[in-house]
Formats: structure tokens, C-alpha cells, sequence
């Protein structure tokens, strides 16, 4: 018996470790190639150890485009707006997850039919109310527009309602606490996993945003990253080197954001999977 489970772990530590390299394989290559010339791209077999020109190549990155300024911008866009997003969604879901108000159930059908609508939908129609308000061409275009989203809210209720006893927030009613109050002293410490796994979501998800900046900013000084890699990409040829040097440097904010918060969501993640 102890040598069939022994077989048995071998095989599941086997079978992850595989799948952990055939994850992590992509971003290797994309430095491997970040770090060599573009002609690597096309050797066979290919090189799979990384070259000397990483920093040559990043200095090429510079060179073309605005790409510290970029990554600055897209680092304040999307810390505005997963902090908005978090206050919100979660104020937001603790409203229809613990409080009764006319329209609650309608309200939140309607939230949740917003999200089967395709964004690109709304496309023109919020670029048409961004030009009256003035913001083309400015990073209010991209934060306040972001400021909260139905996904957020629908979790944070889904979170509230599973995990704050409804007992518990009367007892902070008895001792005086107003909505406010315990929405913020009693709620928000208990919902830090989702708070955390919300906040890397968007985090990345804003992060990653192409297509609603490239329409709204066009001045190269407030353009965002994904923005600034997609000029990159020249008229009659494209230095793929070049590219994912620049990929590399712009994907380091990323990993860092989910190695800080790793813990709460995978916590966040695994809410209820064991009692």
C-alpha cells in the first residue's frame, strides 16, 4: 500500500513539475530572445541559453520610444484604478450582499446583465463622451472610465454574503456601529483574500490594456506601455529582439505585483474549497 502511494506522489510531483516548466517556458524565451539578435529567432535548433545583447537591446527600446515614461504612466493608471475598483466593488458588494433596499434583486440582474455585453460595444459611444469631457489625450480617459467594473462588484458580493455572518454585523448594529462603520471596521479586514485577488486581477488586467488607450491617447507622452511595445514594431521590418526586451522589462511590474500578494490570493482563490 505505502509503495503504491509512494508511486502515486511521484507521478503528481512528476506531472506538476512538468506543467510548472511548460508555464514558465514562455516568459524564459521571451528573455532568451530578448537577449540575443533577431536571427536567433530563425536558428535550428533553436538556442534555448540566453545571449549577451539584453542590454543592447534595451537600450534600443529607449532609444525608439518613451518606455520609462510609459511604464510610469501604466503604473499610474492602473494603481488608480485598482485602488478605485477595490473602495467600490467592495462597498458596492457589501451594499447587495447585507443591506436591504428597494430594487436590490433588479439592480443587481441588471449589474450582472452588463457583463455579457461586449466592451468593444461601448466603444464609440464613450469615446464620443470622452471628447465632449475634453480627456482625449489625457490618463483621465483611462482611470475614471476604469474607476469600477461589474466583475469587482459581483465578487465582492458573492464574498460578503459567504463569509460575513449576518449575526455578526447586527451585534456592531446593538453596539452603535452605523453601516459605514461596519463596512469598513468589520467587512474590509475580513475580505482581505478577495480584496487581494480583485486588486491583482485588475491590477493586470489594466495593466495589460491595449485597445481603449490606443484610441483615446495619441500625444506619445502619455502613452501607456502595451502602447509604446506596439511602436515598436517598425514599417518594412521588426526587431523582435528589440520587442521582447522591452516585453521583459515591461512584464517585471506584473510578476512583482503577484509575488507581493501571492499568498492572499491564492488564499482568495481557495476560499471555501476547504472548511
Amino acid at each position: 500500500m505505502s509503495v503504491r502511494v509512494g508511486i502515486g506522489r511521484v507521478s503528481l510531483y512528476t506531472f506538476l513539475v512538468v506543467i510548472t516548466l511548460l508555464s514558465v517556458f514562455p516568459f524564459y524565451w521571451m528573455f532568451v530572445i530578448g537577449s540575443n539578435t533577431t536571427a536567433a529567432i530563425n536558428k535550428f535548433p533553436p538556442s534555448l541559453t540566453p545571449g549577451t545583447q539584453f542590454f543592447a537591446n534595451l537600450q534600443k527600446v529607449f532609444d525608439s520610444v518613451n518606455f520609462l515614461g510609459s511604464i510610469w504612466n501604466s503604473a499610474l493608471v492602473s494603481g488608480a484604478v485598482t485602488l478605485s475598483v477595490l473602495f467600490f466593488s467592495s462597498l458596492a458588494g457589501f451594499a447587495f450582499a447585507k443591506l436591504q433596499f428597494a430594487g436590490r434583486r433588479v439592480l443587481f440582474v441588471f449589474l450582472l446583465g452588463t457583463m455579457m455585453v461586449p466592451s468593444q460595444l461601448g466603444l464609440i459611444p464613450s469615446y464620443m463622451i470622452v471628447s465632449k469631457l475634453g480627456w482625449v489625450d489625457s490618463l483621465r480617459a483611462v482611470i475614471i472610465p476604469g474607476m469600477v467594473n461589474a466583475f469587482g462588484v459581483f465578487w465582492m458580493r458573492q464574498y460578503i454574503s459567504a463569509t460575513i455572518p449576518n449575526d455578526l454585523l447586527e451585534a456592531g448594529r446593538i453596539d452603535g456601529c452605523s453601516n459605514l462603520r461596519l463596512y469598513w471596521n468589520v467587512t474590509i479586514p475580513s475580505i482581505r483574500p478577495a480584496l487581494a485577488t480583485l486588486g491583482i486581477i485588475t491590477f493586470m488586467g489594466t495593466w495589460n490594456d491595449f485597445l481603449w488607450p490606443l484610441v483615446v491617447l495619441k500625444d506619445r507622452s502619455v502613452h501607456t506601455v502595451q502602447i509604446a511595445l506596439k511602436n515598436l514594431n517598425g514599417a518594412y521590418y521588426t526587431d523582435y529582439a528589440m520587442i521582447l526586451a522591452g516585453t521583459v522589462l515591461a512584464t517585471l511590474p506584473i510578476l512583482a505585483a503577484f509575488l507581493m500578494f501571492s499568498k492572499q490570493f491564492i488564499a482568495g482563490l481557495t476560499e471555501g474549497a476547504v472548511k
